[in-house]
């Protein structure tokens, strides 16, 4: 009896902004006619990057190719989301030759690899790789420690000390799961910024896991696809901070929309953000925006304060151009305040 050959399955993991979603676009764009799969998981209760995948024009942006779970981290939903998903995959007439999963920038990845192990799936699908992706601006401004200098002494200073940051714990979870890393936005560095980010990279990788520079997310398909780590077998070799804890959960975020109008230009849409990305607690924020007589809708993705906007499609016969914007930001985000500021427009 000839035995099924697994499905290779990769897991992209990365901060909030890293450059996840823009990553999966460029692989799409060279998988060379490979039938993916796409699964798409954000923190929030509106999905951004599946709809801009779904408009990157490639046959493999279909959306019968791409499953989208919003309002929800996989990390903490494997066996209400995930593995329902990946059995449907699989139940197809015709299986995806390679899935490859997006988690949410919050997503610790080391649970997700964990179901691979579950009977409904182990003996069906392979963990090909977890790749990271990590945005080395951010990286290199610090911005996973609030005094990195600091932290370096006081870790030195006593070797049991724990994570107490939770952007630190999930930049180190990521880094120590993976197979491969993206030091993505390295065309926003300097000589010496780059070395900074490297250098906090390379702190937290495991024995002869790689890291490769990229602009733009353009990494190409042959070089993510076809890693063979079987990740899923060497689950004691990828330390997580959460190994200890029962559950995980996401109390130190949280995230809301606010729905607008048009705006008279993409130069009044980034005056009004401005003031908001500038309150420290905002981490992201991203969606689409409807531009007075523009046919086309204007994708908005910024990282802390740093914006980015770009038309990316046309608005759709069935659709109401209109402004959606999603803001993730820590537990403490003034809410009521940021909102009053959007709604000003």
């Amino acid at each position: 009896m000839r035995t099924l050959q697994k499905i290779p399955a990769t897991v992209i993991t990365g901060f909030l902004g890293a450059g996840k979603t823009t990553l999966i676009r460029h692989l799409l764009q060279t998988a060379g006619g490979r039938r993916l799969a796409l699964v798409i998981n954000e923190f929030g209760d509106i999905g951004v990057d599946g709809e801009i995948l779904r408009g990157c024009g490639e046959e493999a942006c279909a959306p019968g190719n791409i499953v989208e779970l919003a309002n929800g981290c996989l990390c903490c939903t494997v066996a209400d989301d995930f593995l329902p998903t990946i059995e449907t995959l699989l139940g197809r007439d015709e299986p995806p030759e390679h899935i490859v999963i997006e988690t949410s920038g919050l997503a610790l990845p080391k649970p997700l690899v964990k179901a691979f192990n579950w009977p409904e799936v182990r003996t069906r699908v392979t963990v090909d790789g977890v790749i990271t992706v990590i945005d080395g601006a951010a990286t290199a401004a610090g911005l996973f420690a609030a005094d990195p200098e600091a932290v370096a002494a006081e870790r030195a200073a006593d070797a049991a000390i724990d994570h107490d940051d939770p952007l630190e714990e999930l930049f180190v979870d990521q880094l120590q799961c993976a197979d491969l890393v993206i030091l993505n936005k390295t065309d926003l560095l300097d000589g010496a910024g780059l070395d900074r980010a490297m250098a906090e990279v390379a702190d937290h990788l495991r024995p002869g896991v790689k890291v490769v520079r990229a602009s733009h997310g353009g990494i190409d398909a042959g070089v993510l696809l076809g890693l063979a780590a079987a990740a899923e077998d060497d689950l004691d070799t990828r330390p997580s901070v959460h190994d200890a804890e029962d559950e995980h959960d996401h109390d130190d975020f949280t995230s809301f929309h606010v729905d607008l109008g048009h705006f008279p230009s993409s130069g009044d849409l980034t005056r009004l953000l401005t003031p908001v990305l500038a309150a420290p607690e905002v981490l992201r924020l991203k969606g689409f925006a409807a531009i007075a007589g523009k046919p086309m809708r204007l994708a908005v993705q910024a990282v802390g304060q740093r914006l980015e906007t770009y038309f990316d499609r046309p608005w759709s016969a069935d659709e109401q151009p209109v402004t959606r914007l999603v803001v993730i930001g820590g537990r403490d985000m003034d809410q009521p305040a940021i909102r009053a500021a959007l709604a000003a427009a």
